[in-house]
């Protein structure tokens, strides 16, 4: 058996002794590669990002930011990842090392006070500067080069700079004006800059990994029939994709598990398919993937990715996983819901089709069996034409929501001839709002319906009252958001 080898700032290095459930941060910080640092262990502050080099969607690879508080070591055996210690270039003969162009707009804007979310902010931003698709407007010089102040509009610089790029990064003191003024100024990268030349070649395959320490084993089996049968063997194994879920439980809830099994990579789980009658997406394709390989064509996603977590997390999230854990507030699953999607789960015996309208039974609880998982999201074609989804939140990125809404109809001719409106934070599980749907389908997209039809939908659920918002609150929610959708639609669909 191969140990378990990781390749760091391009140095190769053994992942022993570290246990199985020892997180990437812990891994680089005990090898004195203490840029990279911990805020929140939770995915949530970006202090930890590091890149990782990865199968790309315009080139053989992408250089992605992930949260390295969340991801365990061991799920990186055979791959790549680049700190913020790593984008510098060494100096000769004891001189200085050569800053990054992203660290050096950082510095001269004066994006860094205390310096402690700074390398995380400069690893998240280095991914943006690499990203292929990132086109200069035409404020820019020949160099990609530009005015900080000259952009589009407040989310987009003149050089392509996506700030949702940095959405998952927090910063407590500097303030984020001279962060994005240096986004914004960073041009295209050199044509001898390695981590660019980087890019022209293939990502690392994925290793079958068996990695055992202290009782416990990290397993990444090289197919799906191989991970079918070891979770029959070991119905009690946690089986992990991007781990944005499960690396909070090990963080704050001290949480261990005999056996994890990693599916992120299975070949199977990873493709994205668009069929005559229905789109299929693997369980393992991360939220970030789907957003640029569907680039709009389903507009209801393209909604919903924005506000869903970070980039950081997109970056790692999949569907799968949203799905899995069975939250009543995952902000996937109202969507999928108003979207009529149906899951594809698979275990040792074979598949078997379930729509999600039925797939939770309770808080947390699903139809899903032991020794069973989900290996794709089926999403019927073709689309509803008005779509929308409201999330409620007290932050607008970045946040849990307190109310998500998801709503997919169909108008002809003024009247409503289907509607599916998804619910999630107002139950013990996600919902639909069927009740609602029943009040406006065969009824004219007027204002009298939707008010008619709002009464309805404020009573749908069970809200609760915590800490996020109370159920009061919810409720008024739930009837606002379909005025709203009328209020952004009526005009268009009756012209």
């Amino acid at each position: 058996m191969v140990a378990a080898r990781i390749t760091v700032n391009g140095k190769e290095t053994p992942i022993s002794p570290a246990t199985p459930h020892t997180t990437v941060l812990d891994f680089l910080r005990d090898r004195g590669l203490t840029g990279t640092k911990e805020g929140c262990a939770e995915g949530e502050c970006g202090a930890c990002s590091v890149l990782v080099a990865r199968p790309g969607v315009n080139k053989p690879t992408d250089w992605v930011a992930v949260n390295a508080c969340l991801v365990p070591v061991a799920a990186l055996d055979g791959q790549e990842i680049v700190t913020s210690e790593g984008l510098a270039t060494p100096g000769a003969d004891g001189t200085p090392p050569t800053l990054h162009p992203v660290q050096e707009e950082m510095a001269v804007r004066g994006g860094s006070q205390c310096g402690y979310c700074t390398p995380g902010f400069v690893c998240s931003m280095a991914s943006e500067y690499y990203r292929p698709d990132r086109c200069a407007s035409a404020h820019a010089d020949a160099n990609g080069h530009a005015d900080a102040e000259a952009h589009g509009d407040a989310e987009h610089g003149p050089n392509g700079f996506d700030l949702h790029s940095l959405s998952g990064n927090l910063c407590r003191c500097t303030g984020y004006r001279p962060i994005r003024d240096a986004a914004f100024a960073v041009g295209e990268p050199a044509a001898d800059d390695p981590l660019a030349q980087r890019r022209d070649q293939p990502a690392p395959a994925p290793a079958a990994t068996t990695y055992a320490q202290d009782d416990s084993v990290f397993l990444r089996p090289s197919t799906l029939a191989e991970t079918l049968q070891v979770l029959r063997e070991r119905p009690d194994a946690v089986v992990v994709a991007g781990s944005t879920d499960w690396g909070v439980e090990v963080n704050i809830r001290s949480r261990r598990a005999n056996c994890v099994v990693a599916i992120d990579r299975l070949p199977e789980l990873r493709e994205l398919r668009v069929e005559s009658d229905h789109l299929e997406i693997g369980a393992a394709v991360t939220l970030t993937e789907i957003e640029r390989r569907l680039d709009g064509t389903v507009p209801l996603l393209a909604e919903l990715f924005p506000q869903f977590a970070s980039r950081l997390i997109r970056n790692s999230a999949t569907f799968g996983g949203n799905l899995g854990t069975g939250s009543p507030i995952g902000d996937s699953p109202p969507v999928l819901l108003a979207l009529e999607a149906s899951l594809v789960l698979a275990d040792a015996d074979g598949e078997r089709v379930v729509p999600l309208a039925d797939y939770f039974t309770g808080y947390r609880q699903t139809v899903r069996r032991p020794g069973e998982l989900i290996r794709a999201v089926r999403i019927p074609l073709p689309l509803a034409p008005v779509t929308a989804f409201h999330k409620i939140a007290k932050r607008r990125f970045d946040d849990i929501s307190s109310v998500a809404i998801a709503f997919a109809l169909d108008i002809e001719d003024g009247v409503v001839r289907k509607a599916r409106i998804g619910l999630g934070g107002v139950a013990a599980t996600p919902i639909r709002a069927l009740a609602t749907e029943a009040a406006l389908e065969g009824k004219p997209w007027s204002a009298e319906t939707v008010q008619a039809a709002a009464d309805v939908l404020r009573a749908q659920g069970t809200p609760m009252s915590d800490h996020r918002a109370s159920a009061i609150y919810r409720s008024a929610m739930l009837g606002q958001s379909l005025k709203k959708l009328y209020a952004q639609t009526s005009e268009a669909v009756s012209s």
